[in-house]
């Protein structure tokens, strides 16, 4: 049983630099995956909305007591040329990797990693603070790309699940109006089975209110989870580990993969389409 993880982020250029979507790291075991984190939003950007944006914000990690925590890794992301000194529970945390897009408009939009596995203590809440794009943030209001979150994705160990493979993808790549369509193949992918496989989503910039050709299709297969993510939506600012639908101008996001990769798979394609919304895969 294989299980893929992927990060994505989302962007509106023209004319772009991004970074490819690549295989970063594997873990193999009696594995699985979870992921929590929030928005630095107040709300969905555009609309009249206000052109603010917090500085800090905290979710709750749970897991079972069967569940063993193996590695944490946190990915935050924004405007600008990047903030890439934050804090998670009060403890400085500087990125180990970088991620940078260059919009056609001139605009700048960056991603961040670091390794937090020694700062993850177990079930609990854990806030992120010192990410500051309020300096920043002015000029992203007028094109509805203000927005600024952060997202750790945890690997667990749980004795009753059958040995697996979970790998971690990821870049910074887009869709938009200006660039309509993006294949991403992950590679690397050994299947022996479909049971229990599935492929999880760190997006950005997602708009609840844009739905025009929003698709995801893995495999050639299109994905949704409608009410949550429907078919021509499929970046609304969800959550699709605690149902939530406020998770503003970014997603986090999984999908099962039963009857979607098959025994003997070695790669798997992902097709993003979008002909409006500015959607930037992590």
């Amino acid at each position: 049983m294989k299980k893929a993880l992927l990060v994505l982020l989302f962007f509106i250029p023209i004319i772009t630099f991004s970074q490819a979507i690549d295989l970063f790291q594997q873990f193999n075991g009696r594995l699985d995956f979870t992921a929590f984190g929030n928005t630095l939003n107040t709300g969905e950007n555009g609309a009249g909305g206000g052109c603010t944006i917090l500085t800090e914000s905290s979710a709750n990690l749970t897991l079972f007591p069967n569940q063993t925590f193996v590695s944490a890794h946190l990915y935050w992301a924004g405007p600008g040329d990047g903030d890439f000194d934050v804090e998670l529970n009060g403890v400085p945390v500087t990125a180990q990797r970088t991620f940078s897009l260059v919009a056609g408009t001139g605009l700048n939009y960056f991603a961040a990693y670091a390794d937090v596995s020694p700062l993850i203590t177990g079930t609990g809440s854990y806030t992120l603070s010192e990410l500051d794009l309020t300096a920043v943030i002015g000029p992203y209001c007028a094109g509805t790309t203000n927005f600024g979150g952060w997202s750790i994705i945890v690997i667990y160990e749980d004795p009753s699940l059958t040995l697996n493979q979970i790998s971690l993808f990821d870049g910074l790549d887009y869709v938009a109006q200006q660039q309509q369509s993006l294949e991403i193949v992950l590679t690397n992918i050994d299947v022996s089975t479909d049971e229990l496989a599935k492929i999880g989503f760190l997006a950005w910039e997602g708009d609840a209110g844009i739905a025009n050709n929003e698709t995801l299709l893995i495999n050639g297969i299109l994905i949704d989870n409608p009410p949550l993510n429907p078919g021509n939506n499929a970046f609304n600012g969800t959550n699709s580990y605690t149902g939530s639908d406020t998770l503003w101008n970014m997603d986090l996001d999984f999908y099962d993969l039963e009857g979607i990769v098959m025994p003997g798979d070695t790669e798997v394609t992902i097709n993003l389409t979008s002909s409006q919304d500015f959607v930037m895969v992590n």
